[in-house]
């Protein structure tokens, strides 16, 4: 060909380069039309400008790296060659959109454009890495000119066996990290599709946890069930995954040929998926570990058998099963529904009615033999009414604790991997019930010594009125060192005591039993209060425990006048404790009595007797240090609001205890302390 002009120019890999591409194609045809050659026409020019600036982009989008443009232009035809440092140009096909640019890819149109249109095409391959793709294309003939003898089509240029093999195995590095295992594995498949004459190929897996096969890629016609000559061959895996590569092919003379480029491919295959598989398995089984480390931390910090519960079936539903229960035994050792949730709430009442040993009509015979089987053991027992599940015997510390029973998931059966986070899960559930069944006992017994320690009931004197409350500042788990007491000595003569042991549990307990037993013993021989505390003291003291000191206030009272009409008198002591409030009849308030030693501490203790006269209408308060040392931030309740409460109080002992208690409550965020008030009112007479 007589070339009228040859240009070439290297341009940037940037899309913008294709505009700069149009522009030169369309300068230097239009400088050959000029010089006096037909220039072939609009639609000649079009075409020609449409096939470089695919085989352009091409070189942009997939190769990434600057490319050379060369046109010569004769009279009669055009050539135009791309060069590029990327991959081959038989290898530029994406099964997925390039975000980069946000176009789809072109799934090997430009090629197909570049065959279709072009006169001659091909791609030329250097030693140093460079590679072109080249276009001929003939100018083709305007109305009114000499037509040329038509000469036969140019034959289908067929792709040889190194070619195909090549197409098929070698994805450059750079699309093999810009793609996903399957995203790979798609673009593998689509490339054997291509080169086999197959109506679909599906790439099949089954991960072996009991999910079935599923499709991991897939080309040609959505139905592979149709006819045609199915080949099927496996994927050569190492790993618990299993998998295979079906092809449906039009004849069945192809098969051999299909084989050779399936099984050329299948390793391939097979390692993208087994590395899409390890990831999955991977991330499930972080995903779990972290599911299971949340549910411990959860049923750690429940304490309370109810609550404990309640919270398994929550952490299993939907996660594990559809539904799950966990039964509990009651005080009989008989099973008890202790907790019961549905991923769908309307069937709850249903499925209660069911597995409610005390319900109507209750579980059926075989659920009731297989819940006592799986009490008695942690083995998983299956079971199918009223749904498929499994049960769970609780075992904690070699004893069982109670079942749990979980139903199967929606849509499928429990898969190994779902039995073992169940049992994982029981495990777990076990020993959260059993130890809320052990602090559940321990409050129990601290709450029985607790209350084993103040009187069971205040006594009912004639013109005397008694009053008295307790706020333990733990959840009653801990038995506190604050009490209180009255006992009557005599007739007309009764005891009043409210104190604090230093600490709290058994050992304050014991300490707080000894000091109000002693006093009661000494007081009602017929000591005087302050020799009886100065003997409650040594016995105190030949304990040998510095620790467990003690601080009390002691008042004896006795009526004044016939059936008091007097009042009431007060031999008042305090061994380092807080001073009592006297609320006067006309609301004033205040503090009395005269401080002393604590108790459990020294020798000799200097302890003041003080006599004080309640008149009718007037209340004496004793408390412990937990009223005034109540805080809220650095600021304490103190002594001035507790006068202030109480002389706001009503006109009975009950009241006036109930207001200041309601006044710290309001001022505290939280109880620090125990706090014990005790309250003694003198009645007004019969007028």
């Amino acid at each position: 060909m007589p070339v009228q002009l040859e240009r070439r120019m290297r341009f940037p890999p940037d899309i913008r380069s294709i505009r700069r591409v149009r522009m030169m194609i369309h300068d230097a045809l239009a400088e050959v039309a000029d010089a006096g050659a037909a220039g072939g026409g609009s639609e000649f020019v079009d075409d020609v400008v449409l096939l470089a600036s695919e085989l352009s982009e091409n070189a942009v989008i997939h190769a990434g790296t600057t490319f050379d443009l060369a046109v010569a232009a004769g009279a009669d035809e055009v050539t135009v060659s791309v060069t590029d440092q990327g991959p081959g140009a038989l290898e530029l096909h994406l099964a997925e959109p390039r975000q980069r640019y946000g176009r789809a890819a072109t799934h090997g149109r430009g090629l197909a454009l570049v065959a279709r249109l072009s006169t001659t095409w091909g791609t030329r391959h250097t030693a140093d890495g460079r590679h072109t793709v080249w276009f001929t294309m003939a100018r083709r003939p305007v109305a009114g000119e000499e037509q040329p003898a038509a000469s036969a089509p140019a034959p289908e240029r067929a792709w040889s066996t190194a070619e195909q093999t090549r197409w098929l195995v070698h994805v450059p590095a750079s699309l093999a990290r810009r793609l996903s295992p399957v995203e790979l594995v798609q673009e593998l498949t689509t490339r054997l599709f291509d080169l086999v004459d197959a109506t679909a190929i599906v790439v099949e897996v089954d991960p072996g946890d009991g999910s079935g096969v599923r499709d991991l890629a897939r080309a040609g016609a959505s139905d592979d069930t149709g006819p045609g000559h199915v080949l099927t061959v496996p994927l050569p895996t190492t790993t618990g995954l299993r998998g295979s590569i079906r092809l449906v092919l039009r004849e069945a003379e192809d098969s051999p040929h299909a084989r050779e480029l399936t099984e050329l491919i299948a390793d391939r295959i097979a390692l993208t998926a087994e590395a899409h598989w390890l990831r999955e398995v991977d991330q499930r089984r972080r995903a779990w570990m972290s599911y299971l480390a949340e549910a411990s931390e959860l049923l750690g910090q429940s304490l309370d058998l109810d609550l404990t519960a309640a919270l398994v079936p929550q952490l299993v539903v939907p996660r594990l099963g559809e539904w799950c229960a966990v039964l509990l035994p009651g005080p009989v050792r008989r099973l008890r529904l202790a907790g019961l949730t549905h991923a769908d709430e309307d069937r709850l009442p249903e499925l209660t009615t069911v597995l409610d040993p005390d319900g109507v009509p209750g579980p059926p015979p075989e659920l009731s033999a297989l819940l006592a089987a799986a009490h008695r053991a942690a083995a998983p027992s299956w079971f199918s009414d009223p749904t498929d599940g499994v049960a769970i015997g609780l075992q904690a510390r070699g004893t069982s604790v109670g079942v749990l029973l979980v139903g199967r998931p929606a849509g499928r059966a429990h898969t190994p991997e779902d039995l073992l986070l169940i049992e994982d899960i029981a495990r777990r559930a076990a020993l959260a019930v059993q130890n809320a069944r052990s602090v559940e006992e321990h409050v129990q017994v601290s709450q029985m010594l607790q209350a084993a320690l103040l009187p069971r009931a205040l006594p009912r004197v004639p013109g005397v009125d008694f009053a008295a409350e307790y706020l333990p500042a733990s959840t009653g788990a801990d038995v506190g060192g604050d009490f209180y007491d009255v006992v009557a000595v005599g007739s007309d003569r009764w005891l009043l005591t409210i104190g604090d042991v230093c600490g709290k549990g058994a050992r304050a307990a014991a300490r707080t039993g000894l000091v109000r037993d002693v006093l009661r013993t000494l007081v009602r021989e017929g000591r005087p209060l302050v020799q009886a505390i100065e003997l409650l003291n040594d016995v105190m003291l030949e304990a040998a425990d510095p620790q467990q000191f003690c601080t009390l206030a002691a008042a004896m009272l006795s009526r004044e006048g016939p059936d008091g009409r007097g009042g009431v008198a007060v031999d008042l002591v305090l061994a380092g404790h807080a001073q009592p409030v006297v609320v006067r009849a006309d609301g004033s308030t205040e503090l009395i009595g005269r401080f002393g030693t604590a108790l459990g501490l020294m020798d000799a203790v200097d302890l003041h007797g003080t006599r004080h006269l309640l008149a009718p209408g007037e209340t004496l308060l004793l408390y412990t240090d937990g009223i005034t040392e109540s805080r809220r931030g650095p600021e304490q309740f103190g002594d001035q609001r507790l006068l202030d409460a109480a002389g706001g109080a009503g006109s009975s002992a009950a009241q006036l205890v109930a207001t200041v208690r309601d006044a710290v409550q309001r001022f505290t965020l939280a109880l620090d302390d125990d706090m014990a008030l005790l309250a003694v009112r003198a009645e007004r007479g019969p007028s």
